[in-house]
């Protein structure tokens, strides 16, 4: 299981590699530069913990700090909900998701993207459904996404609503290549039975 994911890394990092070889505007160490500045402008506006509460209990709200959740700093996390206590997501387990993302390469301070964008994502009322099995990599319905999205789970009840800032190595594995970190706005559902 490991082993695929590992595999699946490893190619969308080749992958990433040989995308900016054929690029003459930016090598990869100047598209990683530009998405350390990108994160660090949008966390420049918020209160960042550059741990994990011990207690994992997590401050929540609008006002909530961000947390940095991996040693990397490729994963930040404000939780707006913390959901239901007990109700805690098991390996295997299939995970409905909504979520907005915003590219952080259009934000422009004080809380704004730019006028002109629309964030991604299946938040609306006709978004389709996007789905995981919770730490179950062998799956491309769980790899596909990258491990980023599935993270909060690790800390919080399948109900909760997070703000999570994920950086390309993180993220959505066919977008390695283009190393853009988002900030996803993020909730998560059991299926209806």
């Amino acid at each position: 299981m490991k082993v695929t994911k590992y595999l699946t890394i490893l190619t969308a990092f080749a992958a990433a590699i040989f995308s900016s070889a054929c690029n003459d505007d930016k090598t990869y160490a100047e598209l990683l530069a530009d998405e350390n500045r990108y994160t660090n402008n949008y966390l420049a506006d918020q209160v960042v913990i550059n741990h994990i509460p011990a207690d994992t209990v997590f401050e929540y709200g609008e006002d909530a700090p961000f947390y940095r959740l991996d040693e990397d700093g490729n994963l930040y996390m404000k939780v707006l909900d913390p959901g239901t206590e007990g109700n805690m997501v098991e390996d295997d387990e299939l995970i409905y998701f909504r979520f907005s993302r915003y590219n952080l390469g259009k934000y422009e301070g004080n809380g704004k993207f730019a006028e002109d964008y629309v964030p991604e994502g299946n938040n609306s009322a006709l978004g389709g459904n996007y789905y995981f099995r919770y730490n179950n990599f062998s799956l491309s319905s769980s790899y596909n996404y990258g491990e980023g999205i599935q993270v909060p789970l690790r800390y919080l009840p399948v109900d909760a609503h997070v703000l999570i800032i994920i950086k390309s190595q993180m993220g959505v594995t066919s977008e390695i290549a283009y190393v853009i970190p988002y900030l996803y706005d993020l909730r998560y559902f059991r299926p209806k039975v």
